[in-house]
């Protein structure tokens, strides 16, 4: 096992310390087969009450999954490798959202993609003064993934259509409105609500101990930006398709209108479009069967092209000058999004 992600136990607390603040935390293929690895194990210890996840440092709780890894994979043809890298993180996630026992993520710092998947996806979520919140993978001609067809879907309104679509980064007060966190702890508590938590997780029923120690440590964040602009958005948003929503931005024409037409002007077409049709039918989907579209559009994206053209991008080269497969959202094909929702040979199956 390696140390780029640290288990303890603390009495009855098991502690998960993901650590690679060199990269912001990112994790990489191997840290989701460790860490599910050891959830498994917690799950059935009847010692271990409650798990607490966070990141080494003060920048990140996890600027997401390790793109570097992906790219390097099929630079040496080896497609299996990145297709089991998301079938471990998808399964992980799926884990954390139906684990048994207390589950805190404390999301102090950058906490995108796949560090959204192993914190918003579990029942108790930190934020705080320094968290920094956001999807934003269609910059890389992705979609959010990790199980957020199912969390943003369930944002208030069309938010998480908004901060699919755009990728919008959110403080901690925004996370708290939007529901992305359940709690807002400051930064400098970290460490004795950590200490409270080992407590509690000794107590005869941890859930309600948890719950108790977090609302004792919660704070008023202040008002949420995001909450103020939320009735535009839902207008905005709530056009039945991107065109129309790219119309109502322009016709809006505040600043948050603008800053919202700029990625959707810069980022992959073909994600864009995938992410409209993601989000406004995931609010239907439980857990599973959304993870599961998650999986047959993530190996639909490992086979085309942009995914790989934004992290060179992004990643390798650092141009920020991707060459999309479609120019627009005009040039996308119908067939081609749908295919990316149709179902696999081998689809994703949960132990």
């Amino acid at each position: 096992m390696s140390d780029e992600t640290i288990f303890e136990r603390d009495g009855a607390l098991g502690r998960v310390l993901l650590n690679r603040p060199q990269v912001l935390n990112a994790l990489s293929p191997a840290q989701f087969r460790e860490i599910g690895r050891r959830l498994a194990v917690w799950e059935e210890d009847a010692s271990v009450g409650l798990v607490v996840v966070e990141g080494r440092g003060d920048a990140a709780f996890s600027a997401g999954g390790d793109l570097r890894a992906v790219w390097e994979a099929r630079a040496r043809g080896d497609h299996a490798a990145n297709r089991a890298l998301f079938r471990d993180e998808y399964s992980l996630d799926r884990r954390i959202h139906r684990y048994p026992k207390p589950y805190v993520a404390l999301m102090d710092g950058i906490v995108m993609g796949g560090g959204a998947g192993i914190s918003v996806n579990g029942p108790f979520r930190v934020a705080t003064e320094r968290t920094v919140f956001a999807m934003p993978e269609t910059a890389i001609g992705f979609f959010p993934d990790v199980g957020a067809t199912h969390f943003l879907s369930r944002c208030p309104g069309r938010v998480g259509l908004y901060l699919g679509v755009t990728g919008t980064r959110l403080g901690g007060a925004d996370c708290l409105w939007a529901g992305l966190a359940t709690h807002y702890v400051p930064s400098a508590d970290r460490g004795d609500l950590v200490a409270a938590l080992g407590r509690a997780a000794a107590s005869a029923d941890p859930w309600g101990a948890a719950a108790q120690v977090l609302a004792e440590f919660h704070r008023d964040p202040g008002p949420s930006a995001l909450a103020g602009r939320a009735d535009s958005i839902d207008h905005c948003f709530g056009q039945p398709t991107l065109r129309e929503i790219v119309s109502a931005l322009v016709a809006d024409g505040d600043d948050w209108a603008w800053d919202a037409l700029e990625p959707i002007g810069d980022n992959s077409p073909t994600s864009l479009i995938v992410t409209f049709r993601q989000l406004t039918e995931g609010a239907h989907l439980d857990f599973e069967d959304a993870i599961r579209r998650e999986f047959r559009m993530a190996n639909r994206f490992l086979a085309g092209g942009d995914l790989f053209e934004g992290i060179r991008a992004r990643i390798i080269d650092k141009d920020r000058q991707p060459k999309w497969g479609a120019a627009t959202i005009a040039d996308v094909a119908e067939a081609d999004i749908a295919a990316c929702f149709a179902p696999l040979a081998e689809e994703l199956e949960f132990a």
